[in-house]
């Protein structure tokens, strides 16, 4: 049984080790202090836990790297204007993403905070990644 909950991802309303899994898509990126959320993430797995999260990330090889970019930061926020009348929510993505560790960094940060086996696969010539660690 999956029950939604509201709540701050720095101060999770759960007991230490209350579950054996946890999953975020596309929202780690958004977490106030980076470190903070994934050590309550961490706090709450059960010993042996696994975390799975995917997130954007940016592509660094040519050709997908240059169109990336240029869809992100020219196509993106201008379509964004004109579909939903608020440029500001589109031009925050490409940045979220821009600020965003990815890839080794990343998994430095979830090392950092305890995870163990910590992985990442990059998707779609590296346009998001999923990335695993286990407490």
């Amino acid at each position: 049984v999956v029950e939604m909950k509201y709540g701050d991802s720095e101060n999770l309303p759960f007991e230490d080790e209350s579950y054996d899994a946890i999953t975020v898509a596309f929202g780690v990126r958004n977490f106030e202090n980076l470190e903070k959320g994934l050590a309550e993430m961490h706090r709450v797995l059960t010993k042996k836990g696994k975390t799975v999260i995917i997130e954007f990330s940016k592509p660094q090889h040519f050709p997908i790297k240059q169109l990336y970019n240029f869809y992100f930061k020219s196509i993106l926020p201008n379509l964004g204007k004109w579909v939903s009348k608020d440029q500001r929510a589109y031009t925050y993505l490409p940045e979220s993403v821009e600020a965003f560790p990815y890839g080794q960094k990343f998994l430095d940060v979830m090392e950092s905070v305890g995870y163990t086996n910590t992985k990442c696969i990059p998707l779609t010539f590296g346009i998001a990644s999923i990335y695993t660690g286990e407490k």
